[in-house]
């Protein structure tokens, strides 16, 4: 178990910016960052992350928190875990104490999968390095590919052993259990003896994002034409190969840093660039380019330089990709090698300087690539060329922003020499299908209607306007209060109470240690003994003045996170004399940090939204905080007087009685508390229920 002190350091050292920053781009707006959401597919950004708080919110989805919470949502971390990954990238040295049987017994299984993979990742790589066979075979075939121990060690390349259970046997002798071993695929399952699937290859670790293990790649070095060259990890719980990508995890930062990524075939095309210097490359594992693929790339950047092998198959394989990329709202630029080279050779073959000159020379625009090389197809054919054209407008059209769709249709008709009036005719129709088939799609998604009647009388809702089961002279479409008339939409109803309590919450986090003056209230006798109700002006902290007055009227929040939400600020505030809102981040347990975020982060819309760039200018919070509690506790108040007062008119209903008198009295009573918060309100107020 990781001690207190090390967690301590680990908040008081990460920061918030530069952790999120290693898996999305984030750009500066104003005095915070803004970023795509990681956590959804858009194409205007509503990930605001908010260096001076500690804490991030992605408006597209509703999730927040800090750095951890980060870790934990995006790549599926424990709580131990991205402690420890933290722990790792600001080299703070982790100190534990003993595991209890029950803390060990909470380990999940995909935690059991990940630590069983990161085994083998150890064990393969130091096979490589350590043992006889390893060093004969696997690091022979490394070092014929000409990387160096540097780059071997940083992607953590390794051997499996010929031996039929070696991995097996090692895994278990450490204590690492069948089940998982064959759920990550490491272990094939037999009756009678469990073998290794990966024997006698190289292997390639494939890492997420964060860098964590998902599965592995093999490479066969022998002659036998019954095995297949390749052989990747099956899917499981925690490796989908069209979700990953090889290489990212080393890529991150040079992709953010250089705007661009290189995307290739082959895990060696990725580590032999990496080698010769250029880092923001990664490769679609020998799969076809998927749309999840495409996504992780774009958190990081926008922009995408295809790399493929002078080929055919290679030249195929490209032209598949461009149109998903541009689906997808992204900028492609290709680049082909010279006839028999693939980027792993030619890297190997030219100096930094030359392969960066080549690279910058030769990528091109989706429009050239398939101008120059399709042409040579279509020649002096009339039918071909017009094919050709009409597969270039099609790839146009997959783009969703317009302007670069009339950009690119001015290029094509300019390379193309064909009318650009035709081009955007032709364009247009394709646009017009597209949208007709996915409307069709939809449409046989939908679930049929169902008729519910709808078995309550009408109310009465002084609608006058004729017969309301007329549809000629009944409500209008859309009147919503007639509950007897069909209705397009529903009115969603308002949880008051929800937004009081929220309310509450708010305050205590933003200004719960500022001191402020607030009118109390008390009965006092006079010198003649009469009671009279007198007001003070009294110094109280703001968490000070709510809790004393939530205690006097013996209130506890209904909504069950955020009253333990209130208890937990109200014990920070009690056991820190000094309140700091980033030290009670720092601790915020994992089930508060969703709605402290939302709370916190509720300003950054403006931002986001860009109100004031539309003069819509938001009042600030803190002009009267005093007023502020006030209005805040008295609503509250008033909003619970008129449950009890609706309560107490209903049990006059339910349980009429010949003496009501009591209840009656209570009832004026408590109308009389509502037209003090009126006063104290400065508004008419009535019961809400």
């Amino acid at each position: 178990m990781i001690s207190q002190s090390t967690i301590d350091s680990v908040f008081e050292t990460a920061r918030v910016e530069e952790v999120i920053g290693d898996f999305v781009n984030l750009k500066r707006a104003g005095s915070n960052f803004k970023g795509l959401s990681p956590f959804s597919d858009e194409r205007s950004p509503s990930f605001m992350v908010s260096p001076a708080k500690g804490i991030w919110k992605d408006f597209s989805t509703g999730k927040g928190g800090n750095s951890v919470k980060f870790l934990m949502e995006h790549s599926q971390f424990t709580y131990p875990e991205a402690i420890r990954y933290l722990a790792r990238k600001y080299n703070i040295e982790i100190e534990e104490t003993e595991q209890t049987d029950a803390e060990k017994a909470m380990t999940d299984v995909r935690e059991s999968m990940y630590l069983v993979s990161e085994f083998a990742k150890d064990y393969f790589h130091k096979t490589l390095l350590n043992s006889e066979e390893g060093k004969a075979i696997g690091l022979s075939y490394f070092k014929e590919r000409g990387f160096t121990n540097e780059t071997i060690k940083k992607f953590s390349l390794g051997y499996s052993p010929e031996t039929w259970d070696a991995l097996t046997k090692e895994a278990l002798g450490k204590g690492y259990k069948l089940e998982f071993l064959e759920s990550t695929g490491l272990t094939i399952p037999r009756e009678d003896r469990p073998f290794d699937r990966f024997k006698g290859r190289v292997m390639f670790p494939i890492e997420s994002m964060s860098g964590r293990v998902l599965g592995f790649g093999g490479r066969i070095l022998t002659n036998d034409k019954k095995a297949a060259k390749y052989l990747n990890s099956p899917e499981s719980d925690i490796y989908h190969k069209s979700k990953v990508l090889y290489g990212i995890f080393q890529a991150k930062q040079a992709i953010a840093k250089q705007n661009n990524c290189y995307l290739v075939e082959g895990y060696t095309d990725v580590i032999q660039f990496n080698q010769a210097g250029i880092e923001n490359v990664v490769a679609s594992s020998g799969t076809a380019l998927t749309p999840d693929q495409i996504r992780l790339i774009n958190r990081l950047t926008r922009n995408i330089t295809v790399l493929f092998d002078g080929d055919a198959a290679g030249l195929r394989a490209a032209i598949r990709g461009i149109d998903l990329i541009l689906e997808e709202g992204m900028n492609v630029r290709v680049c082909s090698f010279p006839q028999g080279e693939d980027p792993d050779s030619f890297a190997r073959k030219n100096s930094h300087d030359d392969l960066v000159a080549y690279l910058e020379e030769n990528s091109k625009d989706f429009i050239q690539f398939k101008a120059s090389i399709l042409m040579n197809e279509a020649k002096n054919d009339p039918i071909k060329k017009a094919d050709l054209i009409r597969d270039m407008v099609t790839s146009i059209s997959k783009i969703p922003d317009r302007i670069q769709r009339e950009v690119y249709i001015q290029e094509c008709a300019r390379i193309m020499d064909i009318s650009e009036q035709v081009l955007v005719s032709t364009l247009a129709q394709l646009i017009q299908k597209d949208i007709a088939e996915a409307n069709k799609k939809q449409k046989q998604e939908q679930k049929p209607f169902e008729v519910v009647r709808n078995n309550q009388p009408p109310k009465n809702t002084g609608f006058s306007g004729g017969d309301p089961d007329d549809p000629r002279t009944g409500p209008p479409e859309g009147y919503e209060e007639y509950s007897g008339y069909p209705q397009e939409q529903q009115v969603e109803k308002v949880d008051i109470l929800y937004g009081f309590e929220r309310k509450i919450i708010e305050i205590l986090l933003l200004y719960g240690s500022v001191e402020e003056s607030f009118e109390d209230v008390f009965l006092k006798a006079d010198e003649e003994g009469n009671i009279k109700e007198v007001s003070e002006k009294r110094q109280y902290k703001v968490y000070e003045k709510i809790y004393l007055s939530l205690q006097e009227d013996e209130v506890e929040l209904s909504n069950a996170l955020f009253q333990s939400i209130y208890t937990n600020i109200i014990d920070f505030y009690n056991q820190n004399e000094i309140f700091s809102l980033d030290k009670y981040l720092m601790h915020l347990q994992p089930e508060f940090a969703q709605e402290v975020t939302n709370i916190l982060m509720e300003d950054e819309k403006v931002v986001i939204h860009n109100w004031e760039g539309q003069n819509i200018f938001p009042k600030h919070k803190n002009v009267t905080i005093e007023q502020n509690v006030s209005d805040s506790i008295f609503s509250l108040r008033w909003f619970l007087v008129s449950a009890i007062i609706a309560d107490l008119k209903n049990s006059l209903l339910t349980d009429p009685q010949d003496d009501n008198s009591e209840v009656l009295m209570m009832v004026v009573d408590y109308s009389k508390l509502l037209n003090n918060f009126s006063k104290k309100l400065g508004r008419v107020v009535v019961p809400y229920h």
